[in-house]
């Protein structure tokens, strides 16, 4: 067929255009954001058919064609994708109410009949619906007249979407004239392109949200196993964020040059929502251990009905009229309370009352119900009551750092791609400590990427935080800086990241969206333990 040529469509012209259309290609396989690929597929169609306007369709659902990008450039109308404009129009129906085939709309007809329709003349051409065109130009003066429209197919070569373009213009003349066969050619390489990158895209994305969504029910189930950390893997993910961006917005300090890309910030988060899953394995009575006594149930009521034996016994001996029984039996009720107040854990106990409570384990015998004397205390009570931080014993305590090496055991057994490699590094390290003291490996800063820091810090602050642990109320807002403060001074975390997260505000942010309104109270930097003030750095 002989084939009539513009200047355009010479030979050179066409090498050159083969040439843009591959660099178009690699460019669409490497981008992420769906609205931008599209955009870029429509911007690059237009280009490289040198047209004035276009508009890309996605399919919806089989039923209809949903406007995604329109372009203009005649008209200046930039609508849809990234330019935050909407798109004013209804899809373009693919069957009637009857559900008969709609064929007369040029866009229908390109998807029931799987090919593309190349337009000379809207208004002189026969057999399509073009009063919506009309309409539209009456209403902006513009002058629509050739249309190239072409399905865009996926690999099982089901149709997703249209590309169609509007008014091709000359290269000299800038005339509107006929979409060449060779722009339709050009046209529908792109398209097939585009539909590669297209399908590969939401593929990834659709298999991200898959993995996303396991993480997601992954934490809920380690959560749901204690109504006392439910929601810690929510918030710490969203509090290291907030601090690796503070980070990277920063343009003070040692960390000044800290940069993420999307990808990086992906890896981060994908970290931080896996950092403790290891906790699948903690056995859940350790977890919710809110008491020192506490096992299936707290042990301080056992305690109690000794005392209650013990007291029955001093009234037995001396007798209800002894002159010394109001003070014994009072001497008796002094000691359960302070029992009592030992089992419910705090910040510290002093050595003092870790000697009071030995003292009152040999104070006291009591018979128990088979008669016989026995010991007031066990050792293991004793062991228990005289834990000076928290309410978990050295043992227990060890159970719940396991959880970060069966965290690691777990994602290094896990296929990461390249993109995620360092996921293990990244959630393993929040449990170390800068001074290389902490657990597992006993890391120092230097060993420890900037990312792992963030979410030491972030594991810490909304621990102390938190309103939800059974054994001690969620800090405010001051008090929980001042801790951390104090651990910047002390080595334990990040003393830069820890200028950022003060200088960026951070903790702002996080308590904006995460603490009660009544732990929230007023900050002086300036009062807060290793405060430097930017200009300090």
């Amino acid at each position: 067929m002989e084939e009539l040529l513009t200047k355009r469509d010479s030979s050179a012209d066409l090498l050159q255009r083969l040439d843009q259309l591959v660099e178009i290609g690699v460019s669409l396989s490497s981008e992420r954001d769906i609205d931008k690929l599209l955009e870029s597929i429509l911007v690059a169609a237009k280009s490289i058919t040198n047209a004035d306007g276009g508009t890309l369709y996605r399919m919806q659902e089989g039923k209809s064609l949903k406007f995604e990008i329109m372009r203009n450039d005649s008209l200046g109308i930039a609508m849809g994708g990234t330019s935050g404009v909407p798109i004013p129009f209804y899809p373009v129906n693919l069957f009637d109410s009857e559900g008969t085939p709609v064929k007369s709309m040029v866009a229908a007809y390109a998807v029931h009949h799987d090919c593309s329709v190349n337009v000379a003349d809207a208004y002189t051409e026969k057999g399509f619906d073009f009063s919506g065109t009309k309409r539209f130009d009456e209403k902006t003066g513009y002058r629509s007249k050739s249309f190239l429209t072409i399905p865009i197919k996926n690999h099982e070569n089901e149709i997703i979407g249209v590309l169609q373009l509007i008014n091709a213009k000359d290269y000299d003349s800038g005339a509107v004239k006929p979409f060449s066969d060779a722009d339709q050619r050009l046209a529908e390489s792109l398209a097939s392109q585009a539909a590669i990158a297209l399908t590969n895209r939401l593929l990834i994305n659709h298999l991200e949200n898959l993995f996303e969504s396991f993480i997601k029910v992954i934490n809920a189930a380690i959560d749901d196993k204690s109504p006392y950390t439910g929601g810690h893997c929510e918030r710490v993910p969203a509090l290291t964020m907030m601090l690796a961006d503070a980070v990277d917005h920063s343009d003070t300090g040692p960390l000044k040059d800290f940069t993420m890309t999307d990808r990086d910030r992906y890896e981060l988060k994908i970290a931080g929502l896996l950092h403790d899953c290891g906790k699948v394995t903690t056995p859940v009575h350790v977890v919710d251990k809110a008491t020192k006594l506490q096992t299936i149930f707290d042990r301080i009521e056992l305690i109690d009905t000794r005392f209650e034996v013990v007291k029955r016994d001093v009234q037995i001996e001396l007798g209800r009229d002894h002159p010394q029984l109001e003070a014994r039996l009072a001497e008796i009720d002094e000691d359960r309370e302070f029992l009592r107040h030992s089992n419910i854990g705090g910040e510290s106990m002093k050595d003092g009352d870790i000697q009071r409570v030995r003292e009152i384990a040999r104070k006291y015998r009591w018979r128990g119900p088979a008669g016989t004397q026995a010991d007031f205390l066990s050792e293991e009570e004793v062991g228990n009551l005289t834990i000076r931080a928290g309410t978990l014993t050295p043992e227990e305590r060890q159970i719940i750092n396991h959880h970060i090496t069966m965290t690691i055991e777990m994602l290094e057994a896990l296929p990461w791609p390249k993109h995620l490699s360092n996921v293990v590094e990244y959630a393993g390290g929040h449990h170390e400590r800068m001074d290389g003291k902490g657990y597992p490996k006993g890391l120092t800063r230097e060993q420890m990427s900037v990312q792992a820091r963030c979410m030491g810090i972030a594991d810490i602050f909304e621990a102390l935080t938190a309103r939800d642990r059974p054994y001690k109320k969620g800090k405010t807002l001051s008090e929980a800086l001042t801790i951390l403060g104090k651990f910047k001074l002390n080595g334990h975390i990040d003393p830069d990241l820890f200028d950022v997260f003060m200088w960026e505000k951070v903790y702002e942010k996080y308590a904006t969206e995460f603490m009660q309104p009544e732990q929230i109270d007023a900050v002086d930097p300036r009062q807060i333990p290793g405060y430097a003030p930017p200009s300090a750095a």
